[in-house]
């Protein structure tokens, strides 16, 4: 009987740490899965999305970039000032063709980038940065004086995407910022590019504010360059900006982006207000005392009051610098508004 009792009581002893150990291992087993399961899906998560490919129309042609850019050249400041203020300079292997200065905010992250040229750098020059994407501001750098077409830099793998907003018939703010956005997804940076437009909107906005109702609009010529017949901004970006800020653009009514009109014609729409767009070989003042001495501009209201403004042709470009342009024109037009 003792015996018995003896032999239950080791048996009852042995089931306890089988049952012990086994709850163990249960628990050592859970406590694995609970740890290791988020290191699985961490590293998992982040390649899917980035791998994911982005499809979007860029000026009627249907593009597919699979993954987002490592190696990007841009042409073209606009564009330039695009993706340094997207935070990518990390992405960008070579740059080229500046209007002027780079924004000073900028200028740090611009410094580490190669400048392939001046202008458009040369089919060899391009190649040689092994770039894997080339963004271009306007239609002339994927032009015969441009990198060659966006079909030409396809085939030897090469993705591209052009600015829309340059490159269409009276753009908008609204068309900057869907190219922004087009940037944003296709370098997987969606957040930096909303926050870049939801800043420009708001500093756009202070300056409207200020402006507040015009009743009517001043009449204004843009003087871009030309002494035998003066080209000028038509149905472009710049005349949205000028409507913006409460202005008139005195050649809207023409159906092209930039164009070639006469003395004759601008005298007749008589503008309240010259805007001197700042670029090339010309300087500001060879071009404001060249229409200050211009015999037949004598009576029209700008050159009599002198009411001539500078415009730097970065920030009349289709880019970042939206906010500083509405503002340069709106105290142009109306300066007692922001004393």
């Amino acid at each position: 009987m003792f015996k018995t009792n003896k032999t239950h009581t080791r048996m009852k002893g042995l089931s306890f740490c089988i049952m012990t150990a086994a709850m163990l291992l249960v628990s050592a087993c859970g406590s694995t899965a609970t740890t290791q399961a988020p290191a699985k899906t961490e590293q998992t998560a982040v390649p899917a999305a980035e791998s994911k490919p982005v499809t979007l129309t860029n000026n009627g042609i249907e593009m597919t970039y699979p993954k987002a850019p490592e190696r990007a050249v841009t042409l073209n400041q606009h564009v330039t000032e695009i993706m340094l203020a997207l935070g990518l300079a990390d992405k960008m292997v070579g740059t080229a063709y500046l209007d002027d200065k780079i924004l000073p905010e900028l200028k740090a992250d611009y410094d580490k980038i190669p400048v392939l040229s001046d202008k458009y750098p040369t089919k060899e020059v391009l190649l040689a940065a092994n770039p894997d994407f080339v963004y271009a501001g306007w239609k002339s750098g994927f032009g015969e004086k441009g990198v060659g077409t966006m079909q030409d830099l396809e085939k030897v793998g090469i993705q591209s995407y052009l600015q829309e907003s340059s490159n269409i018939p009276g753009p908008t703010i609204d068309d900057v910022f869907a190219d922004i956005t087009n940037i944003g997804r296709i370098f997987r940076v969606e957040d930096k590019a909303n926050d870049l437009i939801n800043k420009m909107k708001s500093e756009m906005d202070q300056t409207i504010s200020k402006i507040g109702k015009v009743d009517e609009p001043l009449k204004v010529f843009v003087y871009d360059n030309g002494e035998d017949k003066p080209f000028t901004a038509a149905n472009n970006y710049m005349t949205s900006l000028i409507k913006t800020a409460g202005g008139k653009n005195i050649f809207d009514d023409i159906q092209k982006g930039w164009a070639e009109v006469s003395w004759e014609q601008v005298v007749s729409r008589n503008p309240d207000v010259i805007i001197i767009v700042d670029y090339g070989d010309r300087t500001v003042e060879q071009k404001r005392n060249f229409l200050l001495t211009k015999k037949e501009l004598a009576d029209i209201p700008a050159i009599k009051n002198q009411r001539l403004m500078v415009l730097p042709l970065s920030a009349a470009s289709e880019g970042v610098r939206a906010p500083i342009a509405l503002k340069i024109l709106a105290e142009g037009l109306y300066p007692d508004k922001f004393k």
